[in-house]
């Protein structure tokens, strides 16, 4: 069934589908109950209706964000949308409809831009490569949508502001610390002040983590949101901050904002 309103579902970590002017875009897709083999996910996993996805979004070439066995659910002839560099190992999979991005450029998926934006995050895949572009998304519809991918602060988003209606930023990663190339609660509001969306969404957290950390040191996995939230009232007052647990969706209806419950039906 044609879907006509603006929705998004937070799948988990960088998963989430995007619903905009009747296309369904799915961003990141990890749809196992691991990433690698030493990441583990944190909660029952509800894959959302893959026979209704447009195109995929993929940003990079991290394990914790480009799956090849989530990407075989989605079908070898589903649309590939990803960064410079990534589509020849695709193609070696497989995978037949593969069209790549550098940063600026547009395409259209039955109508609807979707750009690639700059993301300061390395492109490498482990532990050999390849290595390709890291980018982020926005998403030109009746609703204007940003998916950062993963990326640590950049001035330039004061670029990406203009009529930004929602969002995606990473809060967190996949464990209890954090590496290089990543926004931490207090940067992703710093970011807010920079893009002043309507309204974010956190994601990149909550979802996987190492063997056993799960257990040992939950906090990083249920705190990052909630920090962001508290920065983001003092960063960026007049954005509206909605957290979304993994599994959960809201809908978009002319700027307002509605809990949904069957969109992973």
């Amino acid at each position: 069934m044609l879907r006509t309103t603006s929705a998004v579902t937070y799948v988990g970590h960088a998963t989430v589908t995007i619903e905009v002017d009747g296309v369904r875009l799915l961003t990141d897709p990890i749809l196992r109950r691991r990433a690698s083999g030493f990441l583990r996910r944190h909660y029952t996993l509800s894959i959302p209706d893959l026979r209704q996805v447009d195109a995929v979004l993929i940003s990079h070439l991290h394990l914790d964000h480009f799956d090849l066995p989530s990407l075989r659910m989605v079908g070898r002839e589903t649309l590939l949308l990803c960064p410079y560099g990534t589509a020849a190992l695709l193609r070696r999979h497989g995978f037949i409809h593969v069209r790549e991005l550098a940063v600026g450029q547009e395409t259209y998926v039955k109508g609807v831009a979707i750009q690639a934006t700059y993301a300061n995050h390395a492109g490498r895949r482990p532990p050999f490569g390849p290595t390709a572009h890291s980018i982020g998304y926005m998403i030109h519809g009746s609703h204007r949508i940003y998916f950062a991918g993963d990326t640590d602060l950049f001035p330039h988003m004061t670029e990406l502001s203009e009529g930004l209606d929602v969002a995606l930023l990473p809060v967190w990663g996949w464990g209890p610390t954090l590496g290089a190339g990543h926004m931490d609660p207090q940067r992703a509001a710093e970011a807010l002040a920079l893009l002043q969306p309507s309204m974010a969404i956190p994601i990149h957290w909550g979802t996987l983590h190492p063997l056993g950390m799960g257990w040992l040191r939950p906090r990083f996995l249920t705190a990052p949101p909630y920090l962001f939230a508290h920065h983001a009232r003092q960063m960026a007052p007049d954005v509206h901050v909605r957290i979304v647990e993994p599994g959960q969706a809201l809908e978009l209806t002319n700027g307002a904002v509605k809990p949904v419950t069957d969109l992973l039906a």
